[in-house]
């Protein structure tokens, strides 16, 4: 396995485990905050995957749309995931911070975990 290969397997390996969280979390009618946040967590890490396996550099950055803009760089396809970024968007911050919380429902937070498989599946049939 040459580098960008190894540093996109660490990437997935830490974004598999906020997929795990998320999916015990739901299982267990678990609290939709922490759900939406490895959601988030799962497509970002994902999309940073991504990006060194393709040795693009990147800031550090929790910024999912701006990890977007620089994956269509690498490949115009991405521009498919960006309703899925900007719903995730949201629950970086705003799960994050005590008065920043809103409630987010079972609902949003089953569809951030859809979204991020998207991602997911996505980005591991471009690499």
């Amino acid at each position: 396995m040459v580098n960008a290969e190894l540093k996109f397997e660490e990437w997935k390996r830490y974004a598999e485990e906020d997929r795990q969280m998320a999916e015990i979390a739901i299982r267990a009618s678990g609290p939709a905050n922490q759900i939406c946040f490895h959601a988030q967590q799962m497509a970002e890490k994902y999309l940073k995957g991504f990006l060194m396996f393709s040795r693009k550099r990147f800031k550090k950055t929790h910024q999912l749309r701006y990890l977007l803009d620089i994956c269509e760089e690498v490949n115009a396809s991405f521009q498919e995931l960006r309703v899925d970024v900007i719903y995730l968007t949201q629950f970086y911050i705003e799960t994050r911070y005590p008065g920043d919380i809103p409630d987010f429902s079972t609902h949003e937070c089953k569809e951030a975990f859809q979204a991020a498989l998207r991602i997911k599946e996505f980005i591991l049939e471009k690499v």
